[in-house]
Parts: structure tokens; C-alpha cells; sequence
């Protein structure tokens, strides 16, 4: 009975509080309160690493850590396509050890012109007989493919000399550069004529 009497007192204040709410706001004792705003609880953030729920909102880490990642991805990006370009100029320039410089020891080279693979060696021997006069290099597009590895994809319009049949080339190349022992490498070369 005594449990009975403390409940029936808090519903008894609780219809005081109300009805005096009602009155203070200008209704009538008879009408329904307004139902207090629902609100709909939130579920706690997901912790990506574990799976599990930390409670609290990591939202923000997320964005942040999104952020850092991309701002990495164009920083490998930007330096792999001035590595490549410099590896075109010293190609046009017929400067064999500057090329090498950008070449993996065990790179596998494929050229538009049917000649099969290319070692690193024979890519080498190859720079003393370039005819490139000048090259556009356009549409770079780094994708990474694993850690400390890139695709590197885009066009090359490349002009040689007057006399050189064709005059003009241009080729869709795709390259993958590998990072070993902190340097960038190109470890993988495919270049496709196209109109």
C-alpha cells in the first residue's frame, strides 16, 4: 500500500506541473498538454578498425583521415607525373644515364612497335637512336593499385623530325611505378598507338 501511495503522488504532482503549465500558458485546465518533441536516438558511430561501436561520434576523424589521404594520393601523384615528364625529356634529350634514373633494374618495357618486351638494358641502348623532337605529354591519371605501387596512365603527342615518316605519333602509355627503398621507380611500361 505505502508503494501505491508514492506513485500515486508523483502522478498527482506530475498533473499539477501540467495543468499548471497549461494555465500559465493561457489553456484551459481541461485540454491535453502538448506532447513534449520526440527525439530519435542517434546509434553510436561505427569504429571502422573493429567493427564495433566506441560510443562516441568519430564523424570528424573520418573526414579528417579522408582528407590526409587524398592530400597524400595527389602529393604521389603530382611527383610521379614530373617524374615521368623529366624521363621524357631526358629521352628526347639522348641522355641515357637521366633516364635510367627513373627505370627499375627489373623493368619490362612494351613499345607500340611490335618489337616485344624491352629489359631495362636494351631500353637503354635504345635512348642513343630516339628521332623524338618534342613531346606533349596530356591526360595523367595515377591510380593506386597497392601499397607503394601506382598505375600511372596517360597520352603522349609525340612530333619528330621533318624528314621522319610518320611526322607525328600519338600513343596511350601505362606505366606502373613501384616504390623501393623510398624511391619511385618505373617497373612496368606499356605504350599503345593510337588515332
Amino acid at each position: 500500500m505505502a508503494g501505491q501511495k508514492g506513485v500515486s503522488r508523483v502522478v498527482c504532482v506530475a498533473a499539477a506541473v501540467l495543468l499548471a503549465c497549461a494555465a500559465q500558458a493561457g489553456q484551459s485546465g481541461t485540454q491535453q498538454p502538448a506532447p513534449a518533441p520526440q527525439t530519435t536516438p542517434q546509434p553510436p558511430a561505427r569504429n571502422q578498425a573493429s567493427g564495433g561501436t566506441t560510443g562516441k561520434d568519430t564523424t570528424g576523424k573520418s573526414a579528417s583521415k579522408a582528407t590526409e589521404k587524398a592530400s597524400a594520393q595527389q602529393a604521389v601523384a603530382e611527383l610521379l607525373e614530373n617524374k615521368i615528364r623529366a624521363a621524357w625529356k631526358a629521352f628526347k634529350d639522348k641522355d641515357a644515364n637521366a633516364y635510367a634514373e627513373f627505370l627499375a633494374d627489373d623493368l619490362m618495357a612494351v613499345e607500340e612497335d611490335g618489337g616485344g618486351e624491352r629489359t631495362k638494358m636494351k631500353v637503354l641502348r635504345e635512348v642513343d637512336d630516339s628521332v623524338v623532337r618534342d613531346f606533349k605529354l596530356q591526360l595523367f591519371r595515377v591510380d593506386p593499385i597497392a601499397p607503394g605501387a601506382e598505375l600511372v596512365t596517360y597520352e603522349n603527342f609525340i612530333q619528330f623530325p621533318v624528314t621522319a615518316r610518320p611526322r607525328f605519333e600519338k600513343i596511350f602509355i601505362s606505366e606502373i611505378w613501384l616504390k623501393r627503398a623510398g624511391e619511385w621507380k618505373m617497373w612496368r611500361y606499356q605504350a599503345t598507338r593510337v588515332k
